[in-house]
């Protein structure tokens, strides 16, 4: 597809709040003509003005000429109706992570839209196979996972499911290069790169919060290895009930009443993080500046007794190794599955969408620097110490290990 066509194209974007806003944004800013659905009156207006704000915080920002945002601007057409959508080349889908609603449109859209359209979901967790199902047109279905804020952030996963065909695929990657983005394909999972290996991250974060670490001292940790912030200011940032409604859409979660039950409990407090000015930390009067909240630690100290989970002293260095290992593992659990096509496309996800330090190159070039045979060790003595549910060290990575090899080499290897 050549960058003409798609410097010509019509797009869609079916939701207007924060995610689809910012979606809208991207695509506006590029020179595409974008017509924005919300069935809500309310929320689509509301969804017009983020996107005009967001427009001129980049003319503030020296981002965007004035004429080229008014330009943008002129470009945008708000509509309550799928049938706005007839002539849109390509139609992404921005609605909050429910599988039966986001199935429901796409059936709509599967009547609105014409032949070959291609048909997006912005999901970042559900089986696309699920939704392209609800359609005729399975072929035309891909994921595209931007990240939030979309008109902010680089990443977006295009995620094929089994039918996607390989020129929806490749429509999809140049729709992203055209608005800036670094496209990367992956597979149909759970939470597919990004999120699946965030899930086993963030597992290790709440397991030690339930034990006694306080949040803002693994912040600090990780933070000091060179994240861009903590799993718990991340957490905050991104709205804990985002990450609850996953959790009740899930089918496949371990039968562990320690599982992400922090974060869990804080959303049952009405605590959703930035959005609400509590979460796991305080924020004065829609400050984005995170406070230590003395009422988050007393919750945790009794939901972890009410689970009889004790007290234990941590070192910095076990919180580092259980939440970066945590991460590695699931990469390596991830490349043997093929879910990712390369430890490469892994360390620019996670570089890109996740605020991976640059300097150290990524999860998986960070776990060639330490040594597999390190790493895989380590594995093994947090398996000894707190069980096999979580530390059974992947297939791949004890291959590696016993070879005394590298991601990078097998990154060669498996594509001879």
């Amino acid at each position: 597809m050549s960058a003409d066509t798609v410097s010509s194209q019509h797009v869609g974007v079916v939701g207007a709040g924060t995610m689809g806003a910012g979606i809208a944004t991207s695509c506006l800013a590029s020179g595409l003509r974008v017509t924005l659905i919300d069935s809500q009156a309310t929320a689509l207006a509301a969804g017009q003005h983020r996107i005009a704000e967001a427009l001129d915080g980049a003319v503030r920002r020296g981002k965007l000429a004035a004429e080229t945002a008014a330009a943008a601007r002129a470009r945008l057409i708000g509509a309550r109706d799928f049938s706005a959508l007839g002539d849109a080349d390509v139609v992404i889908e921005a609605v909050y992570e429910n599988l039966a609603l986001k199935q429901d449109i796409f059936r709509a859209l599967d009547a609105a839209c014409r032949a070959h359209t291609l048909l997006a979901t912005n999901t970042s967790t559900l089986d696309v196979a699920a939704i392209a199902a609800a359609t005729g047109r399975p072929q035309d279905v891909v994921g595209m996972h931007f990240f939030s804020p979309a008109h902010i952030m680089r990443l977006v996963e295009i995620v094929r499911a089994p039918q996607t065909s390989h020129a929806s695929v490749a429509r999809a990657l140049a729709l992203s290069a055209h608005i800036g983005k670094v496209g990367v394909v992956v597979g149909n999972c759970f939470g597919f790169v990004g999120n699946r290996m965030l899930y086993a991250y963030g597992r290790e974060n709440q397991l030690m919060l339930l034990e006694g670490v306080a949040p803002q001292r693994i912040d600090a940790v990780l933070e000091g290895f060179g994240m861009a912030m903590g799993p718990n200011a991340v957490g905050d940032l991104a709205g804990l009930d985002v990450g609850y409604r996953v959790r009740r859409e899930r089918k496949d979660l371990p039968d562990d009443p320690r599982y992400y039950r922090v974060a869990d409990l804080l959303v049952e407090h009405g605590r959703l993080g930035q959005k609400s000015g509590l979460g796991t930390y305080r924020y004065a009067n829609g400050s984005r500046q995170r406070e230590v909240d003395p009422e988050v630690e007393p919750l945790i100290r009794a939901e972890a007794a009410r689970l009889n989970v004790a007290p234990r002293t941590h070192s910095d260095d076990e919180i580092l190794k259980r939440c970066l290992y945590a991460l590695i593992n699931e990469g390596a659990a991830i490349l043997g599955e093929r879910i990712a096509a390369s430890p490469s496309d892994i360390d620019v996800i996670w570089c890109n969408g996740y605020g991976f330090p640059r300097e150290r190159g990524g999860p998986m070039a960070y776990a060639d620097s330490l040594g597999l045979a390190s790493v895989y060790d380590g594995i093994r003595r947090l398996a000894a110490e707190h069980g096999a549910r979580y530390w059974s060290v992947a297939p791949l990575l004890a291959q590696l290990s016993v070879e005394n090899s590298t991601f990078a080499a097998w990154q060669i290897t498996s594509k001879t």
